[in-house]
């Protein structure tokens, strides 16, 4: 009766307030209902549990962050190492609990920055690692042994991975107790980023052989990021964002398997890396059902053993396509609720984009306001005080369950036409994804999305904030010190190592400790990335 009553009520006052336009949905275009109510059928032990038990719905701990609150890190690197350094030391002090390194295009693409291709990007997206020493500087005061550190790097990450393990040496670090993640995840460069470089088997080789290296000799490392990001960046809806990351994710657990290496032995060093978007609650419904469908298919399908094979532990970062050049102060609040999102969803480490970024590198000011937001979550919200506050929500567990469904039945689809590199090979990832942003794109035109500044409110721009500018010497500077470099090394061994990594390409060896051994010897990143390319050559998606 009461039901009845409501809904009679509802035809009446929607007689006199007709619905807002468009009809609501999602971000990934699910229906929403005006109200939810409890599901008679609904296995809250089958589909929650308990937070830190299987289907981990609820989160990966007991008690999540009344023990301790998530990673607090901020995305940096700019220029050279120099200034990167002085950045990180400043983020450290401000109360930063983890470092994030981002590294400029030539070094994420094997290129060195006295190379041709470097000309006009050396320092501008990141940080510039040619050689051990620039890595050495990059961590200079900042004890490796004893603070995580989190590297956004794909195609030459296990080069840039043994730089790292070498400048801890150099440290007198003990290399077992090195804690961060290496992004590593080249399937998603070929379906959203296109920082790649070698076709995508001899990839999936070095990353097979870094899972190996990791699991041996720094256990504490996460060997992988696989990351949905990029792909939400590249114009994805939450449901594509989740479906294609377990699928590459579930690829790389093939790949390591039939390497040789048991689930158990590798599963719990896997890391993920996501979005977290504007729309709140739809954000986190997908970060719970990410949980409960990866712990299902590392049961189900790989017959993992141990409780933390089933584990999903996620890094999460604020949508930088979110954010507008129009009044860029809205972007504070965008990159709040996005971050509260991820606090709500159970995330374990998370980076704040800084409000100025859509128009230039953070600034000091920007970076340190986007840090603050973390931090006011944690101690002032209270959002962190108890463990899944949304759970038992109608709306919330009705959305999760149906997120799940989604993803699940596209995870299928991609199952069934061969996996996640098949579909890579085929370019399937690439036109749904385009398909998805292009609709949205049309939303925004039509008005049928709303963004704040942009195609609604608007007002004329009169100042904007003051912006970060690299140094346009940058350049200058990085190639003379990597002359200098040069000039100091013993070239001939130089030449030996590289030709031992080329000849164990090709024989199939392992590779992680030439690139160490490269690194204190005096080869330099964008020479071993070669010595690879004359094995494996360059990949050309057309």
């Amino acid at each position: 009766m009461k039901r009845q009553a409501w809904l009679n009520n509802l035809k009446k006052v929607k007689a006199k307030f007709p619905e807002r336009k468009p009809v609501f949905r999602t971000e990934s275009g699910l229906p929403i209902d005006e109200i939810y109510e409890p599901e008679p059928d609904f296995d809250y032990e089958e589909k929650l549990g308990y937070p830190g038990q299987y289907p981990f719905t609820r989160g990966v701990q007991p008690n999540m962050y009344r023990g301790r609150f998530w990673t607090m890190r901020q995305y940096a690197g700019f220029g050279g190492a120099e200034e990167s350094n002085r950045r990180y030391r400043i983020l450290l002090e401000k109360g930063q609990t983890g470092l994030s390194v981002a590294f400029d295009l030539p070094t994420q693409m094997g290129y060195d920055s006295d190379h041709p291709l470097s000309q006009g990007e050396v320092g501008k997206v990141g940080v510039a690692i040619d050689t051990l020493e620039d890595m050495e500087i990059l961590f200079d005061k900042i004890p490796l042994e004893k603070v995580s550190t989190s590297m956004t790097i794909n195609a030459t990450a296990s080069i840039i991975l043994a730089m790292y393990i070498a400048a801890a040496n150099k440290q007198g670090a003990d290399i077992k107790k090195l804690q961060g993640t290496v992004q590593n995840d080249i399937l998603k460069e070929y379906i959203a980023r296109g920082n790649y470089i070698y076709p995508p088997r001899p990839s999936m080789r070095l990353i097979t052989d870094l899972f190996k290296y990791c699991n041996k000799n720094i256990p504490l490392w996460n060997t992988i990021s696989i990351s949905g990001y990029h792909i939400r960046e590249a114009g994805s809806t939450a449901v594509e964002e989740l479906a294609f990351t377990l699928s590459n994710a579930v690829e790389y657990v093939k790949a390591a398997v039939e390497a040789g290496m048991e689930v158990d032995r590798f599963a719990s060093r896997l890391a993920f890396f996501f979005n977290a978007h504007n729309n709140l609650l739809e954000e986190v419904a997908k970060f719970r059902a990410a949980r409960r469908i990866w712990a299902r298919i590392m049961k189900e399908r790989f017959k993992a053993q141990n409780p933390r094979s089933l584990m999903l532990r996620f890094h999460t970062q604020t949508a930088g396509s979110t954010l507008t050049a129009q009044q860029p102060q809205n972007n504070i609040i965008r990159v709040t609720i996005q971050a509260l999102a991820a606090v709500l969803g159970g995330t374990q480490s998370l980076h704040t984009n800084s409000y100025d970024e859509a128009l230039a590198l953070p600034s000091e000011q920007a970076a340190t306001i986007a840090l603050r937001s973390q931090q006011i979550i944690a101690h002032e919200s209270g959002a962190a005080d108890v463990v899944d506050p949304l759970a038992g929500s109608y709306f919330i567990e009705r959305l999760t369950d149906t997120i799940e469904e989604e993803v699940v039945k596209l995870m299928k689809e991609i199952d069934d036409m061969g996996g996640a590199l098949k579909a890579v090979e085929t370019g399937y990832f690439a036109r749904r994804i385009a398909d998805s942003a292009y609709n949205y794109q049309k939303m925004m035109e039509n008005n049928e999305k709303i963004v704040v500044g942009m195609n609604e409110f608007i007002e004329e721009e009169k100042t904007h904030p003051e912006l970060l500018r690299v140094d346009e010497t940058i350049q200058l500077k990085q190639i003379e010190k990597l002359k200098r470099f040069k000039s100091r090394r013993d070239n001939d061994e130089v030449k030996r190592i590289l030709s031992e990594i080329t000849s164990c390409a090709v024989e199939g060896g392992e590779l992680i400790s030439l690139f160490i051994i490269g690194a204190e010897t005096g080869a330099t990143a964008g020479e071993m990335a070669d010595a690879l390319r004359r094995v494996f050559g360059e990949y050309d998606k057309m």
